[in-house]
Parts: structure tokens; sequence; C-alpha cells
């Protein structure tokens, strides 16, 4: 099946408002307490503002999300920043409980402030408080609009267009420079083509053509087709620009380009042949050193998607940066951390959380080409407390009534795995669809175990009647309110990607122990740089015993079946899971095993329930500040 033309999307989309709008407003608009004076009143303080988003993940839609009650450091980052959580993070960040904050940066009575608040977030009004921010500078010719990657992905319609729906957003959101991850799992040809229709500069210093290809056939034609795009520099073997000088208000910031260093790990590799990725800070630091020397900035920013600790890392190790936009681990962090360099010079690193929920905001104080201050500012984006800009909310409206149809591509194998049933309807009406009343609030978001991760393993259990299930440890994923209908779009929040086919296999005990210790080690390891930047695993059917704090290999002890069964490490067990990176499995795409599950699940009053969490035992945790109000056996 041909993938969907970007020409005939655009031409059925349409982009004018002339298209009319339809009020983008969450169910508790207009019922909510009153918007504080002044919250989002924010004078610049300075000449430049720089204004970041990150992790989108697709959702142009106000959304609910929950933040984490469980997010441990170890090592250096014990106790540090983004590893608090609760009442330990606003007492960091000189905030108050019950308050707009506290439902924004916290789990703390999430349920009530989430019927208090309202959804946050929304294309329609992040551009609102955009504009209304580059107002206040004095302009948009005084600010600069970044974004720190996984903007393309998260979303049904933003798989069914290939991340072109994402991308003429970002378009009308005024967006001017971004990094990546989530969007290298697109096709080559299908980023090539996002980038050329991206407005704005897509950057990154370790992103890079491998010797073979830049040497070969099919990738020098396929550059060529794109006008060059995915060959910046074939001296350096750059896929893209390593950096962007800017121009602001007569100030020269640069900003340089990180993409997520572990995609060629953590993604499937044949989405993209021809490109390598990596920490490369050896070449982060002789880059900055040639900017400085040959550019004569004013400032230079490191736009990076490595994750908060090792964006803290990166930050005192590469002299000559003055701060860090990043972005990965969705930490909502209202205030930046302050490092110093090598060098012994000052350095801020910040993080600007997920789904559109936050705006980072800082100003520059630039006075004779140097820089003189700097103010930091994240704004929680409460939706109903913000109108929908018009020409952002008639796109969207207008882009969700878009038909599936035969050029939509889902999979790696989409002639096997095309649904009929969905020929003909439109977007809205897919996503829209209720499936049932959840029990409790599902929720994704946490170190090891979500509500949300439990009705996914529980699908995939149904779907095979496997002893056990795995669904990887990703922080996207939106938050369903308990009592509120289970729709289509949920789902697909949870489980829209390229490589979403499930499969079923045996394992034996040994491997399943051996599989929980490596990824707990790359959640847990030390050193930053170690690490994978995302959650445990999620474990459906089985419960285990974890101490974040030992060596690799002794993490893990008492792993035990939901039906009692001791784990042998000689036995075999079935266990299911979904998303593989190395193999395109067999079985069927996971929104649909999870549809499924919900439809035959669900009670006489359409009601989800879920008996059980496979919430895992933890050890010597509890003097750690990044856990709290755990719900399971915790020491």
């Amino acid at each position: 099946m041909p993938k969907i033309d970007r020409r005939d999307f655009l031409k059925l989309v349409g982009l004018g408002a002339a298209a009319g709008t339809v009020p983008m407003l969450s169910s508790k608009a207009l019922s909510g307490p009153k918007m504080p004076d002044d919250f989002y009143k924010l004078p610049m303080q300075g000449n430049v503002r720089i204004l970041h988003i990150t992790d989108v993940h697709g959702q142009l839609k106000p959304v609910y999300f929950r933040e984490p009650n469980v997010n441990l450091g170890v090592g250096d980052a014990f106790g540090r920043p983004p590893h608090l959580v609760g009442k330990k993070l606003l007492d960091a960040m000189g905030l108050k409980p019950s308050t707009p904050e506290s439902y924004a940066y916290t789990y703390l009575d999430f349920d009530a402030a989430a019927l208090k608040y309202g959804r946050t977030g929304g294309f329609a009004h992040v551009k609102t408080l955009l504009d209304m921010l580059r107002e206040q500078a004095g302009g948009r010719e005084n600010t600069l609009t970044i974004d720190g990657g996984d903007l393309w992905q998260g979303s049904g319609t933003s798989l069914w267009t290939r991340g072109v729906d994402m991308v003429e957003a970002s378009n009308i959101l005024g967006l001017d420079v971004m990094v990546g991850h989530w969007e290298f799992t697109y096709k080559e040809d299908e980023v090539l083509s996002n980038v050329a229709l991206f407005r704005g500069d897509f950057i990154g210093q370790n992103v890079r053509v491998k010797p073979d290809s830049l040497f070969g056939d099919s990738y020098p034609a396929l550059v060529e087709k794109y006008d060059g795009r995915g060959l910046f520099d074939e001296d350096t073997g750059h896929a893209f620009q390593p950096y962007v000088i800017k121009e602001i208000n007569g100030a020269r910031i640069a900003v340089v380009g990180q993409a997520f260093p572990r995609t060629a790990n953590a993604n499937p590799q044949e989405f993209f042949p021809d490109w390598s990725f990596g920490l490369r800070e050896d070449d982060m630091i002789a880059l900055v050193q040639k900017i400085r020397e040959q550019e004569s900035p004013d400032a230079v920013v490191l736009l990076s998607h490595n994750g908060m600790d090792v964006d803290i890392k990166m930050a005192e190790r590469v002299p000559g940066l003055n701060a860090v936009f990043g972005g990965h681990t969705h930490d909502g962090i209202p205030e930046p951390i302050k490092v110093k360099n090598v060098e012994g010079h000052e350095c801020w690193v910040t993080n600007a959380g997920s789904n559109g929920k936050f705006v980072g905001v800082m100003d520059f104080d630039i006075q004779d080409g140097k820089l003189q201050g700097m103010n930091y500012r994240m704004l929680p984006v409460v939706t109903d407390w913000l109108p929908a800009d018009k020409e952002m909310a008639a796109y969207i409206n207008q882009m969700r009534q878009t038909k599936y149809d035969e050029k939509i591509v889902e999979s790696r194998r989409p002639d096997a795995f095309f649904n009929k049933d969905r020929l003909g309807k439109t977007f809205q009406e897919i996503l829209d669809e209720k499936l049932a009343i959840a029990d409790r609030t599902l929720y994704r978001r946490g170190n090891f175990m979500g509500t949300w991760d439990q009705v996914l393993c529980n699908a995939l259990r149904h779907e095979y009647n496997a002893d056990s299930a795995l669904s990887a440890g990703v922080r996207w994923g939106t938050t369903t309110l308990e009592g509120d209908w289970i729709t289509m779009e949920d789902v697909m929040t949870q489980c829209s990607m390229t490589y979403a086919e499930t499969y079923v296999s045996e394992m034996t005990g040994k491997a399943i122990h051996d599989m929980l210790e490596g990824v707990a080690d790359n959640l847990f390891d030390p050193d930053p740089y170690l690490q994978s930047g995302g959650d445990m695993v999620r474990v459906g059917g089985l419960d285990y015993t974890i101490d974040p704090g030992k060596k690799l290999g002794e993490r893990i002890t008492n792993i035990v079946l939901d039906d009692g069964r001791k784990l042998d490490p000689d036995e075999s067990y079935t266990v299911t899971g979904w998303a593989t990176v190395n193999r395109t499995p067999e079985g069927r795409l996971m929104w649909d095993v999870v549809r499924d599950y919900i439809l035959a699940k669900k009670d006489k009053d359409n009601v989800l329930r879920l008996p059980k969490i496979n919430h895992p035992a933890l050890r010597n945790v509890m003097s750690n500040p990044g856990i709290a109000d755990y719900p399971g056996d915790a020491t």
C-alpha cells in the first residue's frame, strides 16, 4: 500500500482559518477556578527571549497528564532535580500545595486537581501563550522558539499522516529550530520530506551518515530527491546542520543540536539504515570551541534530547555553553539546574516537560556582545485559561476530518494489518469511539508500573494466553481520569508507533531474569552516560523485587507468576510483548489488541476493572526523595 501523499493531505485538510473553528475547550471549561492575576504576564528581562517546548508526542489537543510519584535518582543524581517528587519537589522549588503549579508539576491530589483545573496543553492554546510571550518581549523578532524533539510521534493522527500533521502545526506555531528522536522512527524518505516541509531548522551535531552510505548508490539519490537534505556536509558526514546561528534583536545566538544519542539502540535501525547516532561529547566540545572562535556568538545554547541527567553531565564537561534546553525524560522542572563546567563557568540546564503541558521561557540580557544576565520561568499551559488560537484550531479540526483510506500505512507490515473496518471513517470518528469506563485513573509515568501499562500488559496476555507480558517503559502516553470513557484516542496515545506489531515467544526463567536486570541497569547505572533515559520495562502476569542501588546482576530477586509459581531459571514460559527493535513480529498491531481486550472485558455497566496491578516490590528506596505514596511493597 502506498503511503499518503503529502500534497494530497495538505490539499485535503486546508490550512486557512476560513475552514471555520470549533471551540477547543476541555470538559470542565468555564467551571474551574479563575486564573490568578498576571499568571501569564512575563515582561522580558533582557533583550533576547528563547521559548522552549519538548516531547509533545503528537498531542495537538488538550490532555490530562499525571506526573510521577516515583522518579529515583542514583549516584550524583540522588535527591537532585528532576529526582524529587510530590511535596519534596514543591518545597525545593518554593511552590505551595493545592495550587495550579502543584497540579502541573506533581501527582499530588491529581484526580481532584484535574477536575478543578481541567486539561493542559493543546496546540491552539500553546500558540496563544507563545504569541502572548512574544508580544511581551516586544515582538516575535526578539524571540526564538525551539523544540527538543519527540514532536512527530505519539498520536493516531501523527501515525496516519507520518508526522505531517505535526510539521504543519509547528509551522503555524512558529517553531524556529528542532532536534529529533522518535522523528527517526519514520522512514528516511519520510523524515527528509518532513524536514523539507518544516519552515524552521532541523539540527543535530551527533547524527552522521554512515561511511558506506556516503559512497553507495541509494542514499545519494535520496539526498538529491530532497534538495540535499540528509547530507549537510559530506566531509564531516553530518546528516543535518550541526548548529544554527540566529540573529535575535541584534544579538547572535548559536543553537547546537543534539538528537537522542541512543536512537540506534532504542529504535529499529531499519528505519534509518544510513544514519548513526551517539553522545559524541568530544565532537561537541570541538564544535562549541569552533563556534566561539569563528562565529563570535553572544551566547551558545544546546538544544538537546539527551535526557536531563545526561544534559547535566554534558554541561559540566563541555566548555562554552550558556544554557541547555533539554528533552527526552519529560521532566517538568520549574527552575534550571545551575552547574559549573570544567572551566568554572556557569551553565543553566532546563527541561520543559511533555505533551504541550509547559512552555519554558529564558531571557538573555546581552550588552555590548556580552551576556550580562539570564532569567528563567516555566509556565504551565492550563487549557481553560488560554483562548484557542483560531488558525491553529481550524487546522487541527479540519485535519481530523481526513478520511482513513488505503493510503494509510500503520506498521512495518501494512498489507497484513490494514484495518478495513476503519475505511471511509474520518480520523475524528475513529478516535472518538468509546470503549469502556475507567475504574480508576489510568496513567503511565513513573519508574516502575502505571495503570495504563497494566491495561496494555493485560491486553497482550488476553490476546496470546501467555504467562507474562512485556511493555516498554516509555514515558509517552496521556492520562485517563477515573470514571471517564476510555476512547480509541486514549488507546492511540499509548500505542501509536511505526513498529507496534505484537508477538508471543518462549523464554526461560533465567532469560526473563537477565532481561529485567539489563533494563534495570539501563535505568539505574550511576553514570548518566550509560542510562537509556526511560523507565523500567512493564511486566504483566508476574511480580518481582528490585533493589535499584545494587549492581548489575544483583538487583532483581523473587520473581513470582500471578498464579503463585516461583520462576524457575530452567523452565520455559510464554511471554508476549510488542514494539521489538530487532525484528518484525507476526502479531496484530497493539492498538487493535488493546481495543479488543477493553471491549471484551468491560462489565455490564461498561466499566473496565483491573483486578491487580503488578507493582514490583522495592527495597532500600524509602530514604530517596524521588519516591512517595508508592502503592506497592517498598522499604
